[in-house]
């Protein structure tokens, strides 16, 4: 597969090309999820997006076997995070999750789901594959469905990719904080996964606010951008305390708030509301993105 506007058009147009004989044939599931899927995972940038998720970690197994090097060679000991990282598995993970969250899984949250509907309109194939017939909303809908599993596989992947690279690279120790407190494996593997769903849950504002960019303009780069600019503003405005309480509002507001899941004696507080906030903003703005695209012209 490839970017070629046109797999769009004739997987759309596919199901009614068996009725050019006369007999009219209803057409049932134009531009399926099936065909999106294998679309949207033809194209570049989706498998350079997740080759740059698996090259993270063995770039940081790299960069510590160097760093570890260098401070040898200088006398000097190693930092916090190069402890904790190189100490087994479940640390080399955390610490892979916490350097990714809150910039490479944003961004690509961002790029799947911002880039969906603008795409075909830089490719000036939108309209085409309206008149086909493919209902607004059906293609509104598989779009976002496809971004969003996309970003839910790119998540459940960064952790997993991680402990198998960490359990190669510096063994299968379960998890140490730096008080020298433990978590067992049974005990620190449900709480990843709670973790990585709440990581999820903070994406989808994001998302949202990207997909409904990508209904507003014609750019690939100006949804994605986009989305990542105001991620970036909300997270500075986050910092003012002149905002309290207000700022408790805000979608990144409790983007952290997932490693209280870790604790040894966890709180979910925070949690319960990051997660709730975080599906306010996302299904506003999805609404928004459906009541943009369904009444705006489409000359693209």
């Amino acid at each position: 597969m490839s970017d070629n506007p046109g797999d769009a058009l004739l997987d759309a147009i596919e199901p009614a090309s068996s009725a050019a004989s006369g007999e009219i044939h209803q057409v049932r599931g134009p531009l399926s999820w099936r065909s999106e899927l294998r679309r949207q995972w033809g194209r570049r940038r989706t498998l350079w997006a997740f080759g740059l998720l698996l090259a993270l970690p063995l770039v940081l197994v790299g960069s510590f076997a160097f760093g570890e090097r260098s401070s040898n060679s200088r006398g000097g000991a190693s930092t916090r995070i190069f402890d904790l990282a190189q100490s087994g598995a479940a640390n080399f993970s955390l610490v892979l999750v916490f350097l990714a969250s809150e910039l490479l899984l944003v961004l690509l949250a961002a790029l799947f789901c911002g880039d969906a509907v603008p795409s075909e309109a830089s490719w000036s194939s939108l309209r085409y594959l309206l008149i086909a017939p493919v209902q607004r909303a059906r293609l509104l809908t598989s779009k976002l469905a496809i971004g969003i599993a996309s970003t839910l596989l790119a998540t459940v992947l960064l952790p997993a990719w991680g402990l198998l690279v960490g359990g190669v690279a510096y063994g299968w120790d379960p998890l140490t904080n730096p008080l020298g407190e433990n978590l067992t494996w049974g005990q620190f593997l449900p709480r990843l996964a709670l973790a990585m769903a709440y990581i999820f849950v903070t994406l989808l504002p994001i998302a949202a606010i990207a997909f409904w960019l990508g209904t507003r303009s014609d750019a690939p780069l100006a949804a994605v951008g986009g989305a990542v600019l105001v991620s970036i503003l909300l997270n500075i405005l986050d910092q003012l305390d002149a905002l309290d309480p207000y700022r408790n509002a805000f979608p990144g507001h409790y983007s952290r708030a997932w490693q209280d899941a870790l604790a040894v004696s966890p709180d979910y507080t925070d949690m319960v509301h990051g997660a709730l906030w975080a599906l306010v903003w996302a299904v506003a703005f999805t609404m928004l993105a459906y009541r943009r695209f369904r009444r705006s012209d489409i000359l693209s």
